[in-house]
């Protein structure tokens, strides 16, 4: 009798694992056949809006976040004046020009036209960000100041203008209503609903219409491979370190722009 109870309760702890994980297997079963039922999928989601498509009713930028008087690229905005084995400082002549245009970051990093309903839909969110003191720049078309100024070379360096400019950084997620219904719903969402990973940089004006931003004369010391990378470079473009972030060999000093003449 002994030997009997312990099949019967042997045999009920096998019922018992294999109840226990049939829910599992079933879920498991049901992630793929959610997805064969030709609902829209986030890249999908953003293809669509990125080009317009057909497929949809409309497309939207939902603004989750945002930050004020974030920097963008630093840009060198004047050619190089070299003033290498020289032992005296120099005062030059610069001259160069600082632009803005905005910018929409999506995942795959595409542009968006203006004229698309995802376009309309980045202007009219950029309206809500607009202050007393700063105009958001909304569409694409680009925004600049050109300006000339006399500044001090320092003995045996290089020196140029650098520039960053200021903008807000709208996050959020992108809302796709489809003409027709895919998988029982029309509204679908990239990369998910309530995320922000989706950026539009909206470069801030100055009331007068120029762009606002951070402008810095940088001297670099010669014979450093700062310096020596920039001359064999020429004028062409390329990735520069941030305001005081260029290490030993490298002197920034801001200029703000009410000392600047902006033409």
């Amino acid at each position: 009798m002994t030997r009997t109870g312990r099949r019967g309760s042997h045999r009920g702890k096998k019922k018992r694992i294999t109840l226990a994980l049939a829910p599992v297997a079933a879920l498991g079963l049901a992630v793929p056949l959610m997805y064969s039922a030709g609902a829209a999928t986030p890249d999908e989601v953003a293809t669509d809006c990125r080009t317009d498509s057909d497929k949809l009713e409309n497309c939207e930028f939902v603004d989750v976040q945002n930050k004020a008087d974030s920097l963008g690229p630093n840009e060198r905005v004047t050619t190089v004046t070299d003033n290498c084995g020289i032992s005296t400082a120099a005062t030059k002549t610069f001259s160069g020009t600082a632009s803005v245009t905005r910018v929409v970051q999506l995942e795959d990093g595409f542009a968006v036209d203006g004229g698309t309903k995802l376009g309309n839909s980045f202007f009219e969110i950029g309206l809500k960000f607009n202050t007393q003191e700063i105009n958001i720049k909304r569409d694409d078309t680009t925004s600049s100041f050109s300006f000339s100024r006399s500044d001090t070379v320092k003995a045996d360096h290089i020196a140029f203008f650098m520039w960053s400019h200021k903008r807000t950084d709208v996050s959020g997620f992108l809302r796709a209503t489809y003409k027709e219904e895919q998988n029982g719903q029309k509204v679908f969402f990239s990369p998910s609903e309530g995320a922000a990973t989706v950026h539009v940089f909206y470069p801030q004006l100055l009331k007068n219409g120029t762009p606002d931003g951070r402008l810095w004369l940088r001297n670099v010391k010669c014979g450093t491979p700062q310096a020596d990378g920039i001359l064999k470079n020429g004028n062409s473009v390329r990735a520069e370190p941030g305001f005081e972030e260029g290490g030993a060999n490298v002197t920034d000093v801001e200029v703000p722009l009410s000392e600047v003449d902006i033409t």
